[in-house]
């Protein structure tokens, strides 16, 4: 018998609120219904999915019984109950005052294009139609539904691995991501300053992340520093210029001042990303200068001769 994970098929947790559970079917079936997926049969399969899911979740009554006994489920089945067969359930501790329950399988036209344990524990809240009867009893197919556990622990889901890719922009901001792992669509809240590497933990979902920052061809990061370079004429850094300098949230002038050196590093505040655990506090954007020099025709040449000349500079292999 087929069991699903309605709470993984919707992709939310199981304390998800009704008003969660809706959002989050209704984003699902915009997203996979067959007007927008013709000849889709994967997007087909996951809408029906959806639907089954949502069926059961937004009813509080079959969501009870899914929350009781779906944890279970492997355990009940090692058990031996063989749902094509009649018989009684004293291998699960029986059913309170000694009822025999005679059961037998719904017929494929029955099935509605639902899994085997929609149709066994939801559908119509008897098995599907007349798939179910209790001797001498009305109610609930199954009664007691304690009556069903039994001391097998159900086998843990192994731990799911993904990766989330980032840019420098998304960093300083924070941003959230629809990741597939395992078969599954999930949304993730990246934080601001989240590190190359640094992992998300999905509790609920039994799922790690690891974070991958794309390379900026403008930045390199520092921490919560980033660090450029700035390329300057030969006018500019001996006699000083405003110029544009480009961050993460667009451009900003920046004063040079006269006589600058080649790789003079210059501190623009706060222009940097945030501090992890401190989202109202950023890093600094550093700026190293680069003195792009002239090509001299012979006539510039000259004229920078006789500057020479007239002022000779101190030898800088040999300056203090």
């Amino acid at each position: 018998m087929e069991y699903r994970d309605y709470y993984q098929v919707l992709g939310v947790p199981k304390t998800a609120s009704a008003a969660e559970i809706k959002k989050a079917y209704r984003r699902l079936a915009r997203e996979l219904h067959p007007d927008r997926n013709p000849g889709d049969a994967d997007a087909e399969r996951r809408f029906k999915e959806a639907n089954e899911a949502h069926a059961v979740l937004s009813d509080p009554e079959k969501r009870r019984r899914f929350d009781e006994l779906g944890a279970n489920w492997q355990a009940y089945q090692q058990a031996g109950f063989d749902p094509n067969q009649a018989g009684d359930w004293s291998a699960f501790g029986g059913v309170p005052g000694g009822m025999r329950w005679t059961v037998r399988t719904a017929g494929a036209d029955d099935l509605g294009g639902f899994s085997d344990f929609f149709r066994m524990f939801f559908g119509d809240g008897s098995m599907g139609a007349g798939a179910a009867s209790a001797a001498g009893a009305g109610g609930s197919p199954f009664g007691d539904l304690g009556a069903f556990r039994t001391t097998g622990q159900p086998v843990p889901r192994a731990e799911a691995h993904g990766t989330v890719e980032v840019t420098l922009a998304e960093v300083s901001k924070g941003t959230e991501r629809t990741v597939a792992v395992d078969g599954r669509r999930l949304q993730v809240k990246i934080p601001p300053g989240v590190t190359d590497g640094a992992k998300i933990r999905l509790r609920d979902q039994g799922v790690t992340l690891t974070v991958k920052v794309k390379p900026d061809p403008r930045f390199t990061r520092q921490g919560a520093n980033l660090a450029t370079e700035l390329p300057l004429s030969l006018p500019e850094a001996l006699l000083g210029a405003e110029v544009p300098v480009p961050t993460l949230n667009g451009k900003v002038k920046l004063r040079i001042r006269p006589n600058t050196q080649n790789g003079q590093v210059i501190k623009i505040p706060g222009r940097g990303l945030p501090k992890r655990g401190h989202r109202d506090q950023k890093g600094d954007l550093l700026v190293t200068t680069r003195v792009v020099l002239p090509k001299l025709g012979d006539e510039a040449r000259a004229e920078f001769e006789r500057f020479a000349e007239a002022h000779p500079q101190p030898d800088p292999r040999h300056a203090n």
